[in-house]
């Protein structure tokens, strides 16, 4: 091989060296942004359970939407029968409109901002075809004049105009079209379980209900796994599945059952939905509700949730003999009233 020839390859080699080094480099866009992704993320995220402050208004035209504020409600002559304070939300559960979720992630306790929702990400754009005309035979007589609200086939609407026997019925969101600004202010980072819990409820259901927490130790019924020796000499023939009864420590949120929440019509449509989304957010096994009567606690289980009865004979028998009576003289009334 000439002296050329080699040069020429020489210089080939180092060309491909110098075209694996470039390939090899990462480009500046891609490691600027792994670095971003290993970097912690700091401030409140999503999960965390915030005490919020907030007030919003439409942009448009100042008209107070919301607020938790009692003096802004009472500037306003809003909600007189309403209580108002600060909501419990838990960031990324949409307990609040997306935008002032975002807006809040990355803030600390103290901070406030402002933020504003488009008309699309609020109460939706105003829809033209939303605006229909009825025949007025359909709504009740007490409520056929403008500005009353209507429902007509499932749907709520209100009305605009009525002229003899039609009416013009506005089926639109009352606040369709329209950008909502927030003033919001994060108070408190809530870390108590219990407060947790009731605030979760209270945003599900407007109620507060006395919550508790208890480690309870439950026999549950636990497939035996089979040894892989026993799996080759039963190869052939399938073997029936064996369980063993063990104990088992299960976190349980205790409810106390009230009137109130036994005619909730959100939990009496929704409660295995609530059920699912406490024990998703409060990291608990399960939720028992628990009623008492008469000084004996009784437990009814929530849809698929555990449930059992508390209170025992020797309360019973302790309970008649403060009364004075005879256990014995009743079980005998009781046979004789059955011959």
């Amino acid at each position: 091989m000439s002296n050329e020839s080699e040069a020429d390859e020489a210089e080939q080699d180092a060309a491909d060296e110098t075209a694996a080094d470039v390939d090899e480099t990462p480009d500046a866009d891609e490691a600027e942004a792994e670095t971003e992704e290993t970097e912690e993320a700091t401030g409140l995220q999503n999960g965390d359970f915030i005490e919020l402050d907030y007030t919003a208004r439409t942009v448009e035209g100042g008209d107070l939407v919301d607020t938790t504020d009692p003096e802004v409600a009472e500037e306003e002559g809003v909600g007189e029968d309403q209580e108002f304070s600060p909501r419990t939300i838990v960031l990324g559960e949409g307990h609040v409109f997306g935008e002032v979720e975002e807006d809040i992630i990355g803030s600390e306790v103290g901070d406030s901002g402002t933020v504003t929702v488009p008309a699309e990400e609020a109460f939706g754009e105003f829809d033209d075809d939303q605006v229909r005309t009825i025949s007025a035979d359909r709504i009740p007589e007490d409520d056929r004049y403008p500005g009353a609200h209507v429902d007509i086939d499932g749907e709520h609407g209100h009305i605009n105009t009525i002229i003899g026997g039609r009416a013009r019925v506005d089926f639109n969101h009352p606040l369709a079209g329209e950008d909502i600004e927030y003033e919001w202010e994060v108070l408190d980072e809530v870390t108590d379980r219990e407060a947790r819990a009731g605030a979760l409820l209270d945003v599900f259901l407007d109620m507060d209900l006395e919550v508790w927490f208890e480690t309870d130790t439950v026999e549950e019924e636990q497939l035996v796994e089979s040894d892989e020796d026993d799996e080759d000499e039963d190869d052939e023939e399938e073997s029936e599945p064996e369980y063993e009864t063990v104990e088992v420590e299960k976190e349980t949120l205790y409810i106390e059952a009230t009137p109130q929440l036994t005619m909730n019509q959100q939990w009496m449509m929704g409660k295995q939905q609530i059920a699912q989304q406490l024990t998703q957010l409060l990291d608990i096994d399960r939720i028992i509700v628990q009623e008492e009567l008469g000084g004996m606690g009784m437990m009814g289980g929530m849809g698929g949730m555990m449930g059992g009865m508390g209170g025992g004979g020797a309360e019973l028998e302790e309970a008649l003999e403060d009364e004075d009576i005879d256990a014995e003289e009743i079980v005998e009334e009781l046979e004789g009233a059955e011959e």
